[in-house]
């Protein structure tokens, strides 16, 4: 499909925190698309014990003004208090296409954190994502294997990010139209 046959599709993205039910089972069938599916990262699922304390975040594609799917997600969770991680960053592959939508989601998780009180704000993120992440002010801070995928610990500037205090609320991101 061409960028703008989604562009008429889906004329703007929804970046919110999940907060009705199809929008955490489309977030759960994402990341399972990607992790399992696409990536083989796990077997059968990659449900683990932070989905229960979690927040989730999602990027929702519009079909006449109003939300449509699930296109992408991450989740963030405080450790400890003042230390917060975000992971399960996934997009889906037919809207990897679409200008930031991972960023964007990069920006709520670390804008959400920041307003509920992270001193530190961390992630694990697969190495060829890190030039990403590196020009969104973030910085390696060690390499890891996690689930026989090479990854770099790394960690945000959070000063770089406005607090977010209804991430719930999120915003509409429009598609940006093509020259």
């Amino acid at each position: 499909m061409r960028e703008d046959d989604y562009q008429f599709r889906s004329p703007g993205y929804y970046i919110r925190a999940a907060s009705q039910p199809f929008e955490a089972r489309g977030a759960a069938a994402l990341r399972h698309r990607v992790f399992v599916e696409e990536q083989k990262i796990f077997a059968e699922h990659d449900r683990d014990e932070i989905d229960l304390i979690a927040t989730h975040l999602v990027a929702l594609s519009t079909y006449a003004g109003e939300a449509d799917q699930i296109v992408g997600t991450v989740r963030i969770h405080e450790e400890e208090p003042g230390l917060w991680w975000g992971s399960r960053l996934a997009v889906d592959r037919d809207f990897r296409h679409v200008h930031r939508l991972g960023t964007e989601l990069i920006r709520l998780a670390v804008s959400t954190a920041n307003g509920r009180g992270a001193d530190t704000f961390l992630a694990h993120v697969q190495m060829q994502n890190v030039p990403l992440f590196e020009r969104m002010h973030w910085r390696v801070l060690e390499e890891a294997d996690l689930h026989g995928v090479p990854h770099a610990r790394m960690q945000v500037d959070l000063s770089r990010y406005p607090a977010c205090a209804n991430p719930e609320e999120g915003w509409f991101r429009p598609v940006r139209r093509a020259a």
